[in-house]
């Protein structure tokens, strides 16, 4: 088994469930308010460690007990945590709204996430030397973000983004991705083409493509998943389920599909474990607490 870094975010989830969306100025009555740890980064290395994924994170915490708490969640779940720095200041906290259709509404206020700095990544770049798969986001900062990928080609790694939340990548971001991990909107923001149709999403994967990524995974949500490099393209239907919140389903699948990388598996193979990961944790609330075990993905029947 090959070895995984991810380098990003740490948060922690301040979730309330509604019957509805609030308009602007609007005032609801919400329910079973939880602290849930999160962050796109951490979601994605705990999605790993719990499918038996051999898992080193790079990130920030604040020195307050947020922090302490996210580090212990990961510490459980058998992530390493050598390489996460105490920053002086508030961790990163996410407001999130999950109505009674399973949709969310989040806000997220960085905190310490966006004091990780190229420095930082020059610091700890011993777990990206001992890794031979790096896994990034885009919750901390992009000049780090580019850092980290440009450090990550030169020592010959496997590097797979998920643009998410998305913005506009410049190329040198571009060009030092072996796998994209988009959704349809993210894969609009970040190509720069309006999609409506499959042969859009195939026209706006063949930017990025042409800008120098080797592969795409664009997620569908209950539709499935399509697979695209510069020859060939692979859909994958997803398993019908009931959802209740659908928080981390973006961060399972990546997870997913890294370890089943990291395993020497192909990617129809790649693709179908991640859609039974995602499926899994529709059916539970939170982001880390609806993240499965391996064992809950063999058992899956779909």
């Amino acid at each position: 088994m090959k070895n995984i870094c991810v380098i990003g975010s740490l948060n922690m989830d301040l979730v309330v469930n509604v019957e509805k969306m609030p308009k602007a100025g609007q005032t609801l009555l919400g329910s079973n308010f939880k602290e849930v740890p999160g962050g796109k980064g951490a979601n994605q290395a705990v999605a790993m460690a719990r499918l038996n994924g051999n898992v080193t994170m790079i990130g920030k915490v604040g020195n307050d007990s947020f922090g302490e708490t996210l580090v212990n969640s990961l510490k459980k779940d058998n992530v390493n945590t050598d390489y996460i720095q105490v920053e002086k200041g508030p961790s990163g906290v996410a407001l999130i709204t999950v109505d009674k259709n399973a949709q969310n509404s989040i806000v997220v206020a960085p905190g310490a996430n966006y004091k990780l700095t190229k420095e930082d990544i020059d610091k700890n770049i011993d777990a990206i030397k001992n890794s031979d798969i790096v896994v990034v986001q885009l919750e901390t900062p992009l000049e780090t973000i580019k850092y980290a990928l440009k450090k990550a080609k030169e020592l010959g790694k496997y590097t797979i983004l998920n643009p998410a939340p998305a913005v506009v990548l410049e190329d040198e971001i571009i060009e030092n991705v072996d796998l994209l991990t988009p959704n349809e909107t993210e894969l609009e923001i970040i190509s720069g083409k309006s999609i409506s149709n499959e042969d859009d999403i195939n026209e706006c994967a063949q930017i990025m493509i042409n800008k120098g990524v080797k592969e795409l995974i664009v997620t569908l949500g209950s539709k499935g998943s399509l697979y695209i490099n510069k020859e060939t393209s692979m859909f994958k239907k997803a398993y019908k389920v009931e959802a209740i919140d659908t928080t981390a389903a973006g961060d399972s699948y990546t997870g997913a599909l890294a370890v089943a990388i990291s395993i020497g598996k192909d990617m129809e193979y790649a693709m179908d474990f991640a859609s039974k990961v995602g499926a899994l944790s529709v059916m539970k609330e939170g982001a880390q607490s609806s993240l499965p075990t391996l064992i809950e993905v063999e058992n899956f029947r779909g």
